[in-house]
């Protein structure tokens, strides 16, 4: 997975801590995911990708690799709450611009960062612009 390879260059010790950190979240938040229909995802994701994206930026701007732990992190949670990061949920099918977008949102960031990285595919950029668009499409008619 794109999202492991990045995270061998954080430390063993934050790594540790977001690794125990992470199962007590996705505790609370997989009892209010079973709340919300699916159709409600698209909106859900592009309001995650619409806050982030911009925090990203800044990150980029002031070369701060640290930014993306904690954008790990919450990306993690995200997935998990809507249940595509581990397992697959068959109710978000429809909507696959999405999950790609939140998925590639941290690895797109890093390969900003270190262009050379070998998980940065020439292609990997732009798929990920027209996710993100075509997901904000999807929730603007939801």
């Amino acid at each position: 997975m794109q999202l492991h390879r990045l995270t061998t260059r954080f430390s063993p010790s934050s790594l540790l801590r977001t690794l125990v950190f992470v199962p007590l979240v996705l505790a609370a938040s997989l009892a209010a995911a079973q709340q919300e229909p699916p159709s409600a995802f698209p909106l859900d994701a592009a309001g995650y990708l619409n806050e982030e994206l911009p925090r990203m930026e800044a990150a980029i701007a002031a070369r701060d690799r640290s930014f993306f732990h904690g954008a790990m992190t919450r990306t993690v949670q995200f997935s998990e709450r809507w249940g595509f990061k581990v397992k697959a949920n068959p109710d978000l099918a429809a909507y696959p611009m999405c999950t790609s977008a939140v998925m590639d949102y941290v690895v797109v960031g890093m390969c900003r960062l270190t262009p050379g990285d070998e998980v940065c595919e020439p292609g990997l950029a732009p798929r990920f612009d027209a996710n993100v668009q075509r997901c904000r499409e999807m929730a603007a008619r939801k």
